[in-house]
């Protein structure tokens, strides 16, 4: 089977984008031509949350998302205003089994995940909450994200203190109660013994690839939606964690 069929046929998940290489790229221009389906989890219209941090001094604070592949969730972060750098990594497991060839066979406990250092006095952490929930991924499905399936791309927050947990929980009462979701949300709150940052080749995935198929099928639609949906926090130089060439 072509690598065009195989995308006419089944949505591809990332994993198999993957997989496929070089193939990917090449076959992208072809897609055009195909009748199919694609698209990013819709975006949801929610309210901003009732409770956020109280006013911080800090010049930088860090928050961890889990949100389905990382290309997508560090994608849009890179795009809001306050953020100064978002990485893709692991949380969740322990140092041994975060890589990626380990962390995709989802039984090293990790999440593809991304860490957000922004300045407090520009962006809360309710408004990241915000868009986290609205734009960057579903809550509502378990264990999954779009086309990709296992505990690796699970919905999760990894609080980095109490305050952020508090009003992490206090973020998901309220948008249950909403009900803006025909689902309950499924979004875990977890401990983060440790971060540990992806492969090189994983940082900056989507600003250098937005011609590949997985991202301009589930990724770019997100960043066009945090444009649309959250005109005061987007910025539209990204930052980078590499230096662009």
């Amino acid at each position: 089977m072509s690598f065009v069929q195989f995308l006419s046929d089944h949505r591809p998940s990332r994993g198999a984008l993957a997989r496929a290489g070089a193939a990917a790229v090449l076959a992208a221009s072809a897609l055009a031509v195909l009748p199919i389906a694609f698209a990013a989890e819709d975006p949801v219209v929610i309210a901003p949350p009732k409770m956020d941090m109280p006013a911080s001094t800090a010049q930088t604070e860090t928050a961890v998302f889990a949100g389905g592949c990382f290309w997508g969730v560090q994608g849009v972060f890179q795009h809001v205003k306050g953020v100064t750098k978002a990485v893709s990594g692991y949380a969740g497991g322990d140092a041994a089994g975060a890589t990626y060839d380990k962390v995709s066979g989802g039984r090293t406990r990790h999440a593809e995940a991304v860490q957000v250092t922004y300045d407090p006095k520009q962006v809360t952490y309710g408004q990241l909450l915000q868009i986290y929930f609205s734009v960057a991924h579903d809550p509502t499905q378990l264990n999954r994200q779009g086309p990709d399936t296992g505990t690796q791309y699970r919905s999760a927050l990894f609080p980095a203190n109490p305050a952020q947990r508090k009003v992490a929980e206090a973020y998901i009462a309220q948008l249950n109660q909403s009900k803006v979701w025909p689902k309950p949300i499924v979004t875990t709150l977890e401990t983060l013994p440790a971060f540990y940052p992806a492969e090189a080749y994983h940082q900056d995935f989507l600003l250098r690839n937005p011609g590949h198929p997985y991202i301009a099928f589930n990724d770019l639609p997100k960043v066009e939606a945090l444009e649309k949906l959250f005109p005061a926090s987007y910025h539209a130089d990204a930052v980078r964690v590499t230096a662009s060439r």
